[in-house]
């Protein structure tokens, strides 16, 4: 949504605005070099640096054809999602966790629901799902990625 809403806002401020075919290159990189590393920085951090990048860029380089309403207006819109999204929309209260599991036998698809128990007791959390990221065969371990819902964030 609120990548949605800076891209809407984007072509619809800055299409009153010339902007040569280099800049409009380079703003399309920059945005591409940001969805590369979202491996190193968590989804959700990664969306408000691209809110943050997307309204300065939409409020630098507005100039005389775009209004100082419509600017206030897009900069309304863009806090008013961003804070709906954030305390209404998304108050599932769920997270994640990894962990390094020893039980390296529970680890196989048929004894899945054995495996989210076990991890249930031990951590007290309330699993849901997980995803087995790493096997280590000489030490008998897993590296396994653990969602949960609740207050145990």
């Amino acid at each position: 949504m609120i990548f949605n809403t800076i891209v809407f806002l984007l072509c619809f401020l800055l299409g009153k605005v010339s902007v040569e075919m280099g800049f409009a290159l380079g703003l399309f990189a920059i945005f591409g070099i940001l969805r590369y590393r979202t491996d190193t920085i968590p989804i959700k951090e990664m969306t408000y640096l691209f809110l943050m990048v997307g309204t300065a860029v939409i409020n630098s380089l507005s100039d005389k054809t775009v209004s100082w309403s419509e600017l206030v207006f897009a900069n309304a819109i863009i806090i008013v999602i961003t804070w709906y999204l954030e305390r209404i929309w998304m108050q599932k209260k769920e997270g994640f966790m990894d962990i390094r599991y020893e039980k390296i036998e529970l680890i196989h698809p048929d004894r899945r629901a054995e495996l989210i128990e076990d991890i249930k007791k031990r951590t007290g959390l309330n699993v849901y799902r997980l995803s087995i990221d790493r096997i280590n065969f000489m030490k008998d371990t897993a590296k396994i990625r653990v969602f949960y819902r609740g207050e145990n964030r």
